[in-house]
């Protein structure tokens, strides 16, 4: 029995260290992935705009995402109302989408496209333009 008391202690000693981690860490919660953000381009235009005139302005959206155009400034009359929208460009003319008639300075209009587009804004006179009126529209999008 002498004999085989240190064999045991050493078989319970070994199967008790088996279990042991010198693994000290502290266990992490998983985190959820993020998606990318695509970046965003800022363009601005700027014109006169004549009665019964209007202008359009084409930009490409290189990825989903939304797109927002200001009326960023209006000249002598930052309160005359004019038209302000944004839209699809066919290559030849601006197929619009969402419109504002009444647009003054600091007027939006924002919508979202979901994947790369051909798009265009435009202003546009709604009746009110008697004399030139100097503009800047400023345009964010994918």
């Amino acid at each position: 029995m002498r004999r085989l008391l240190p064999g045991i202690l050493l078989f319970a000693l070994a199967t008790s260290l088996a279990g042991c981690n010198d693994d000290n860490t502290t266990p992490t919660t998983p985190t959820t992935p993020t998606t990318p953000t695509t970046p965003t381009v800022t363009e601005t235009f700027s014109g006169t705009l004549n009665m019964n005139g209007g202008a359009s302005f084409s930009f490409t959206a290189t990825a989903g995402g939304t797109v927002t155009v200001t009326l960023a400034s209006l000249s002598p009359d930052s309160t005359l109302q004019i038209g302000l929208s944004l839209g699809t460009w066919t290559g030849s003319a601006c197929q619009i989408v969402i419109a504002n008639d009444a647009a003054a300075q600091t007027a939006v209009v924002s919508g979202t496209v979901t994947a790369a587009a051909s798009l265009c804004a435009r202003v546009y006179d709604t009746g009110k333009v008697t004399t030139p009126v100097d503009f800047s529209v400023t345009i964010v999008h994918p």
